[in-house]
């Protein structure tokens, strides 16, 4: 391949062992983070949860507060960004800052993290085609059969290259975030009892015993922001694109999240709408956009419902298939993963590896699904929640931690003074998560609508627990036993640039040294 093209691939090591750049802008980027958080699957599922089951009645003024929240966060994170550009972002810029084993900790998180969080979609995807096939169609089919075929087709776009994937997302989000504000607007020219109130911004309404739960399951609708970095070898201007991307996905989620909290709130009226959510859980979009468009507009909105939740799937996909990828470059999963595909550059074999253990994931809560054809028991309350719930809390987990590694990462480099107001910030977000991370554990029967005695409310966060537990280990294992792979974490293609070195270092001393595969020419990611 000629030297100097777009896709050539810096480092010695040869062109499967890195991703290819300068496949991705920031549009595709942007669109590619914020299909991860999913609109109005969030509009429509989430938000009649906080207002019905948690009687939060200023959801709306949350996502203002959270979206300040991680704002701070990500003024630390994004400076991150560009000094460290690696597909293994959490756990690369948690490892740069805090060492190799807590990175390897990280890793494994992040792993089970995004894999519960997609795991949990796949559930609620499966059961309302399902539905919608029956309804409309006639056609019954247990909810794990387009589950099944969701993770093909996934599985499938993701062997495919990034800017492929970037354009199915964007159409997909770019029609449901229209549907909503269409909502947004019918909501407030035709409001419900109360009139257009601004009542769920006065921050009375955020008291009473369901606020620390609210801000875990508020917070979970942000997940994906943080997802730019991932494809930070990606881009053509990871330094810049990064940043900005992550800025404008915390302060695009936040607004809209804000305003279509506050039109359910004004379609319902403020005095009903706890009551309201409570009675239609998520259906109540649906019933409220009935009232104002009729039917028709109402069916079309359930199909992008239905999309909405494949895009995010795809998103999340993506982001484990890159993670993968990290670590198998880096020694901490096996080197077959850390390669991608000739054809299109893309992660693919981290790709397989996710489609098969979502395979496995589906296939068990399918198995274990004993209730009639309708019940929602397995995939809704059992796969999404359990699942989304757990995804969720090692993901918040993560950015607390990251929010450590940054202020580490800066100060052991001597630039504590000049990046101040980004370690400040990330201190104060990081205390924050922290405080959300121990309301999420303490109250997580809530989050799972369980019994407050049920062994649920340990086991699932356990699992994020034995997560971090077993990362560490397995840190410590690679220190004693392989210190070159531990040496390596979170380096990313600057290991590839420092094993060059010492090997032409070798050649000089000993003879010319023996050529590992194509050397090419470029600036490696650091």
């Amino acid at each position: 391949m000629p030297t100097g093209t777009t896709s050539e691939i810096s480092t010695f090591k040869g062109q499967g062992r890195r991703l290819r750049a300068d496949r991705i802008g920031v549009a595709g980027l942007l669109l590619s983070v914020v299909a991860a958080s999913a609109p109005l699957m969030v509009t429509a599922g989430v938000m009649p949860t906080t207002y019905g089951t948690m009687g939060i009645v200023g959801q709306p003024l949350l996502f203002v507060i959270l979206g300040a929240v991680l704002t701070l966060f990500s003024l630390g994170y994004a400076e991150m960004s560009r000094h460290v550009h690696n597909a293994g972002a959490f756990y690369a810029y948690i490892a740069r800052g805090l060492g190799g084993t807590a990175g390897a900790a990280a890793s494994v998180v992040a792993l089970v993290a995004y894999s519960a969080m997609q795991f949990a979609i796949y559930g609620i995807f499966g059961f309302e085609l399902s539905g919608l096939l029956d309804e409309h169609l006639g056609v019954r089919l247990g909810w794990w059969v387009p589950a099944l075929a969701a993770v093909a087709v996934v599985g499938a776009l993701g062997w495919l290259k990034i800017d492929l994937n970037a354009k199915v997302l964007g159409v997909l989000l770019l029609v449901e975030c229209a549907m909503v504000v269409a909502f947004d607007v019918a909501a407030v020219g035709s409001p419900g009892p109360d009139g257009v109130s601004l009542h769920s911004f006065d921050p009375q309404t955020l008291t009473g015993a369901g606020l620390g739960t609210a801000l875990s399951f508020t917070i979970a609708s942000f997940v994906g922001f943080e997802q730019a970095a991932v494809y930070a070898e990606e881009t053509s201007r990871p330094q810049v694109a990064v940043a900005r991307v992550t800025f404008l996905a915390v302060g695009f989620v936040a607004l809209f999240f804000a305003l279509a909290s506050w039109a359910l709130s004004v379609a319902a009226g403020p005095s009903r709408i706890t009551g309201l959510a409570g009675d239609e859980g998520p259906n109540l979009l649906f019933a409220l956009s009935e009232d104002r468009f009729g039917a028709a507009f109402t069916d079309v909105m359930h199909l992008f419902y239905v999309t909405g939740m494949f895009a995010a799937m795809l998103s999340f996909h993506n982001v484990v298939a890159r993670y993968a990828f990290a670590m198998g470059r880096e020694g901490l999963l096996p080197a077959a993963l850390g390669r991608t595909s000739r054809a299109s550059g893309a992660p693919a074999y981290g790709s397989l590896l996710q489609s098969a253990v979502s395979l496995l994931a589906v296939a068990v809560f399918a198995v274990t699904d004993d209730g009639p054809h309708g019940d929602p028991t397995a995939p809704v309350q059992r796969l999404f929640t359990w699942m989304g719930n757990v995804g969720a809390l090692g993901v918040i987990l993560l950015m607390a931690t990251a929010s450590a590694a940054v202020i580490v990462f800066f100060v052991r480099r001597g630039a504590a003074r000049a990046q101040a107001p980004r370690l400040v910030a990330a201190g104060a977000a990081g205390l924050i998560l922290l405080v959300i991370v121990g309301y999420a554990v303490k109250d997580f029967d809530v989050l799972l609508g369980a019994d407050p005695g049920s062994a649920l409310r340990w086991i699932l966060p356990g699992i994020v627990g034995a997560a971090v537990v077993l990362g560490l280990g397995y840190g410590l294992a690679l220190k004693a036993v392989r210190p070159e792979v531990h040496a390596r974490i979170g380096l990313g293609n600057e290991a590839f640039r420092l094993e060059e070195a010492a090997q032409a270092a070798a050649g000089t001393a000993g003879g010319p040294a023996r050529p590992h595969g194509p050397t090419t020419q470029g600036k490696v990611s650091s």
